[in-house]
């Protein structure tokens, strides 16, 4: 039995949600271990003095291998995922599955792994999974992220039931719009662009300005902010089913009461669909 109170939180590089979780729990006094899949980006942690660990999600030797080190733990955070951007015609099905790999099916195993422990914790385990806004809404050309984001809500929830009978509680985090590295790491990966045999080719300067997704750098609630009161959250006695934290954040609270493409105009225009339908009218 530990005195301390445990948590390990997957996704933690240095500038992302993950690094800024295990920070907050640190200050909030936590036992904590941030992991990613390559050491060299976990020294924003390593440097504040919280135990970094190595663990590649989509590898079922790495998750092992790191649950075999940890004797306890209260609170495991799946939050390691990527975006997608591309319309649904155009997908790269190799990647459209590498993201459902990553931002789904990692969550899973990463809890079947973990869970043994948490169903041992002293303080009631918990399992936190990052969802996001981006689970119930419907955003032009992120098909897939919020796809793979909505199917960890619904696992989610139906954890929620499965593991409240094993004395766990879980929790979705459906965050807003938050400053981190999520962008600049997308571009990284694969600057996003159109084949040339998209039907969009016409309208392909508005589409790849929206795949490159400028109009968000530089916006949202500091991650810091945000990071704190999630945390605050958690460690409440209760904590919430779902905890709404980030800029824009309640708009995922208010869709599920809003009709069915009520917010259709709104994030056309946001997306820039509203110029790219007038641009294919045109070439028609």
């Amino acid at each position: 039995m530990s005195s301390q109170r445990t948590v390990l939180i997957t996704g933690c590089s240095d500038g992302g949600l993950g690094a800024a979780l295990a920070l907050a729990f640190h200050t909030a006094g936590l036992k904590v271990y941030a992991t990613a899949r390559n050491s060299a980006k976990l020294g924003q942690c390593s440097s504040a003095g919280i135990e970094t660990l190595i663990i590649d999600v989509l590898s079922s030797e790495s998750i092992q291998n790191a649950a075999s080190k940890l004797p306890y733990l209260d609170i495991l955070v799946n939050n390691a995922g990527a975006e997608y951007l591309m319309p649904i015609a155009d997908l790269d099905i190799a990647d459209a599955k590498k993201i459902f790999d990553l931002n789904v099916w990692s969550y899973i195993e990463v809890t079947q792994t973990f869970l043994p422990l948490l169903v041992k914790s002293s303080y009631g385990g918990v399992v936190v999974n990052h969802t996001s806004l981006a689970s119930v809404a419907t955003v032009p050309f992120q098909g897939v992220y919020t796809a793979s984001k909505a199917a960890i809500a619904m696992l989610s929830d139906t954890l929620r039931l499965e593991l409240g009978a094993l004395g766990v509680t879980v929790v979705d985090i459906k965050s807003g719009i938050v400053l981190s590295n999520l962008i600049k790491n997308g571009r990284d990966a694969k600057t996003p662009q159109l084949p040339d045999t998209s039907f969009y080719s016409p309208a392909r300067d508005v589409v790849e300005k929206t795949l490159s997704q400028e109009k968000f750098v530089g916006v949202g609630s500091p991650a810091p902010v945000w990071a704190k009161a999630v945390v605050r959250d958690l460690l409440k006695k209760k904590p919430p089913m779902i905890i709404y934290k980030g800029e824009q954040a309640w708009l995922a609270w208010l869709i599920g009461f809003l009709p069915s493409g009520a917010l259709d105009g709104t994030v056309k225009k946001l997306s820039g669909l509203d110029v790219v339908e007038n641009i294919m009218k045109v070439g028609q």
